[in-house]
């Protein structure tokens, strides 16, 4: 017996219908909101100019040239969560310290940072001294020029609340493709809404169908598929479950080391 719906509509408009629906509900998702505040501790490193943050776990490369500049912070493997939160933005605020000493500027002003790298755990250290990334911490390791922006040098380290904001970035979605013919490696940044991506697919004009891409390491993505000669359109996941898909951004002669700009979420 053919059920109610199949016999008010055929099944292509079935088919569109449903599509529809699909297309509707991820239109529908908000933008990306700020989180609640939670409580966790910072410290700095990358020297006076924050040269040493530059590249890091997440394959970003030169912080500068890609607009992520010394407003950055290695997360300790806790907010890390194997690179997938790289690209996540932060607003972060010093607290008074635990023995009440306030080592805080000033004004409370508040830090407004991009996840670009990864602090390791130290496990010669214990965690409450020296090991301040140490699993299960959340701990955020702030280039210098930003972390003396609300605290003192000579603090070493400050009890800070923290919660995730949007990221508001310049541009599109950026996507730089290195590799060979036969391993595609394609760098995904500037991203802005959650800022951190999920998943990623690629697909080309011609042979090359819808291809979901495997996270090499941080927002490195790959595939072994051929993209060699067709003309490339990337779907972008963010976190929050939006979608950002980037239409024929990469023309049919692309090259190796090149990148280009998408379409971005807001």
């Amino acid at each position: 017996m053919a059920s109610p719906l199949k016999s008010l509509f055929p099944s292509s408009l079935l088919l569109l219908l449903l599509l529809l629906i699909v297309v509707n509900a991820n239109a529908k998702r908000p933008n990306f909101k700020p989180g609640p505040w939670k409580n966790a501790h910072a410290t700095f490193y990358g020297g006076s100019d924050g040269s040493a943050t530059m590249g890091g776990a997440c394959g970003y490369g030169d912080l500068h040239q890609q607009g992520y500049g010394l407003q950055n912070t290695a997360l300790s493997p806790a907010l890390f969560n194997n690179g997938q939160t790289c690209g996540a933005c932060y607003e972060i605020k010093c607290l008074p310290s635990e023995n009440n000493q306030n080592w805080c500027k000033p004004g409370q002003p508040s830090l407004l940072l991009t996840a670009t790298n990864l602090c390791p755990a130290d496990y010669s250290k214990p965690s409450n001294n020296g090991g301040w990334c140490n699993p299960p911490l959340e701990h955020f390791d702030i280039a210098q020029p930003s972390f003396l922006q609300i605290a003192e040098y000579k603090s070493g380290i400050v009890p800070v609340q923290y919660r995730r904001v949007p990221c508001v970035k310049k541009g599109g979605i950026r996507f730089t493709i290195t590799g060979s013919q036969y391993f595609n490696l394609v760098l995904v940044w500037n991203v802005g809404g959650a800022g951190d991506v999920t998943s990623v697919e690629v697909k080309g004009d011609q042979k090359v169908k819808w291809t979901p891409m495997k996270r090499n390491w941080g927002q490195k993505w790959e595939t072994n598929v051929v993209l060699v000669g067709e003309s490339l359109t990337f779907r972008v996941r963010a976190s929050d479950g939006r979608t950002s898909t980037s239409w024929r951004v990469a023309p049919r002669n692309w090259q190796f080391g090149q990148t280009f700009e998408g379409k971005n979420f807001k």
